[in-house]
């Protein structure tokens, strides 16, 4: 088996047992895609320890991150491993291997009033597409919705939304969970309930689409929030996903419940819900800085 067609195998295998997304799943295929690149012509089960710092250091000296080392090692790993389960290499070359460290970065979230800010409605309010843009965002900040999640949305989700306050999706390795959705984003989504058949065509399901009236695509919102965050005057660029880290910085910020934010983000481990302890401290500090005479200025 060529290494090529070792890495084809090893894919279809990972998308038809885990079933992973096609975005990730592209990522590992780059990720693999350096290593052949690294190691040449050189076979797969020659490959050493010391081959794959090497690989490793020319990759951090040419400028990729620490954080982008670690995914690129856990990918070769896991490789690594299948190629050994089927007796295709004696010994994993990346066992004991962790990638250089980096500074740690924050993720960005708006202010509650910037968050306030961006969902003050537009001056054509009872516009089509002002009236879903608006049902969009809420819900993304009300929620903490994955950008992925809110444009797989059907309209079967539109009774639990708008009369229960609450909406399943279908995050990531297919995992279901079940989120609050507050009274602003309720009223959003039945205000664009009401006109959607206006704009979507009849067999559609998508409960958000685009002008064609087919499901809209993550790009499209991408570029629709960022076009209403200059339109109403906020500093900075916003995406989807500053939504999200808002939402679970703000609630935490209120309720200090850990647990809780972990649970509606659909984080499998804690520890990727720890950053908006971070987040809170930083905001706790401003307040300090802001309002305490012997703060430093």
């Amino acid at each position: 088996m060529t290494p090529a067609a070792a890495v084809d195998a090893y894919l279809g295998e990972l998308a038809g047992q885990r079933r992973l997304s096609p975005h990730t799943l592209s990522n590992y295929r780059r990720d693999l895609e350096k290593l052949l690149a690294a190691a040449g012509e050189l076979p797969l089960d020659q490959l050493l320890v010391h081959h794959i710092r090497r690989f490793v250091a020319n990759l951090h000296g040419g400028g990729l991150s620490g954080r982008s080392l670690a995914r690129l090692l856990s990918a070769w790993r896991g490789f690594f491993a299948w190629l050994g389960a089927r007796g295709l290499i004696r010994a994993n070359p990346c066992e004991g291997i962790r990638a250089p460290k980096s500074p740690r970065l924050l993720p960005k979230a708006l202010s509650v009033d910037e968050a306030a800010q961006l969902m003050q409605p537009l001056a054509d309010a009872d516009d089509l597409f002002e009236r879903r843009d608006a049902a969009m965002f809420e819900l993304l900040y009300s929620s903490g919705l994955r950008l992925a999640e809110l444009v797989g949305l059907d309209c079967s989700a539109l009774e639990s939304i708008v009369h229960e306050g609450e909406v399943r999706v279908i995050g990531k390795r297919n995992k279901p969970r079940l989120v609050p959705v507050g009274t602003p984003a309720r009223q959003a989504v039945a205000a664009w309930a009401a006109v959607r058949g206006a704009l979507a065509l009849p067999d559609e399901a998508a409960l958000f689409v685009n002008t064609r009236g087919r499901r809209i695509g993550p790009r499209s919102v991408e570029q629709r929030l960022a076009q209403r965050a200059l339109q109403l005057g906020l500093a900075q660029h916003v995406h989807p996903h500053m939504l999200r880290h808002s939402f679970a910085s703000h609630v935490l910020q209120s309720s200090g419940d850990l647990r809780a934010v972990q649970e509606m983000l659909g984080h499998a481990s804690i520890a990727s819900t720890q950053v908006y302890t971070h987040l809170d401290f930083q905001h706790l500090a401003s307040v300090y800085d802001k309002a305490h005479p012997r703060a430093k200025r």
